[in-house]
């Protein structure tokens, strides 16, 4: 009779101490960025809560977040009518979409007679946009038979439209005052006026699936993608309108724009990007009929059959010259010898650069003063209040 007594206030006990836990007990999920880049590093704020008398004395945190190179799994503990706080970290290594969360609590009683689970459906997207590279020794092919004129940039010297206006500064020429805002401000303003336009810049992105090779981080159409965020960021750097067309699961079009949406436009498609069906050649032809006289035209392939030459050959006669950047193919474990594709190019008189995969070994990231500048401002812009997981 004693030992049945025992057992059943044993039994009594873990099981209200199960019941307690379940009903007492707290998780929430804070993140202090709203989006990262591949090399950065996440970091996440974990929130435990007991408002019950039993103590936890083992919890299980587990993590369902599919983000890779995270896990924000942990075994930990907390007594009863207390608080527990603790910081998560992890690196992004591969770009997407992913999501953080959702989280399942296992705990019990301490003699482990009652398991516990507790679900925490709250989640939130984390997007990883491609990495950006500085590119010194790509010279891209100016749009146009005449050249790709000056830069465009914010000047006082009277050129075509007026762009904004500044302050005067003595020396300015009277004849730019801008009375209006002068007036409105109680101080003399300027106006300031855009230099000559530069030529749009139009990137083309092969993702046809038969044409890339590889896994992973080395797989060649990560280096593509890599190329062509580095090659946007540069062209928006100089000035100039930048757009992007790219054959991949979902078609890619972005027409050319100067701003610092666009980046952020074209860093999310291209971290969304997968592996199309369509050859790239389609592409190229259809873009074609939409290109002006004077874009620039930067072609990033591994597809060494060439059925994407006759349309750039096309553009050409409207005056449009292209760079292509070709991806050797058998570094990456592809098949098919690049010399052949290289002297039907250099015949034709196309500049073309041969990359390997140990090209962008060799760079550098974001090696420019500038980009150092931006990159140090947009990691600022992406810390946000913790906000919780919803």
């Amino acid at each position: 009779m004693i030992l049945l007594v025992g057992l059943a206030t044993v039994l009594v006990i873990s099981y209200s101490w199960a019941v307690t836990l379940k009903n007492n007990l707290n998780l929430t999920r804070e993140m202090r960025f709203g989006w990262s880049k591949v090399g950065d590093h996440l970091q996440e704020r974990f929130n435990l809560d007991n408002s019950g008398w039993a103590p936890a004395t083992w919890i299980y945190l587990e993590d369902h977040s599919d983000l890779a190179g995270y896990n924000g799994s942990r075994v930990t503990r907390i007594g009863g009518n207390a608080h527990r706080q603790w910081f998560e970290k992890g690196f992004c290594e591969r770009r997407g979409l992913f999501t953080i969360g959702p989280t399942s609590v296992h705990t019990g009683d301490p003699l482990g007679i009652f398991e516990v689970r507790i679900e925490y459906p709250a989640t939130s997207n984390m997007m990883v946009m491609p990495p950006i590279f500085n590119l010194p020794d790509i010279q891209i092919a100016p749009g146009g038979k005449v050249g790709e004129g000056i830069n465009t940039t914010k000047s006082w010297n009277h050129t075509v439209t007026a762009s904004g206006v500044r302050e005067y500064n003595p020396g300015d020429s009277l004849r730019y005052i801008h009375w209006p805002t002068s007036a409105r401000r109680d101080e003399l303003f300027v106006r300031t006026f855009d230099s000559t336009p530069t030529s749009d810049q139009w990137i083309f992105l092969d993702m046809f699936g038969d044409s890339h090779m590889g896994e992973g981080e080395d797989a060649s159409e990560e280096h593509a993608i890599i190329l062509a965020a580095s090659l946007m960021n540069w062209a928006l750097e100089n000035g100039r309108a930048v757009g992007i067309g790219a054959n991949g699961k979902e078609l890619s079009w972005y027409q050319p724009r100067m701003d610092e949406t666009q980046k952020w436009i074209i860093l999310r498609a291209l971290a969304l990007l997968e592996k199309g069906e369509d050859p790239f050649h389609k592409l190229l032809e259809a873009a074609r009929q939409s290109l002006r006289f004077r874009s620039s035209v930067i072609v990033i392939t591994a597809d060494l059959s060439g059925n994407w030459l006759n349309p750039l050959l096309l553009m050409r006669k409207k005056g449009i010259v292209p760079t292509i950047l070709l991806l050797n193919a058998p570094a990456f474990g592809g098949k098919g010898d690049v010399r052949d594709i290289q002297k039907k190019l250099d015949s034709v008189g196309l500049g073309n650069y041969l990359i390997g995969p140990e090209y962008l070994d060799n760079m550098e990231k974001e090696l420019s003063p500038a980009t150092q500048k931006r990159r140090e401002e947009f990691k600022e812009a992406r810390k946000v209040h913790w906000r919780p997981l919803i």
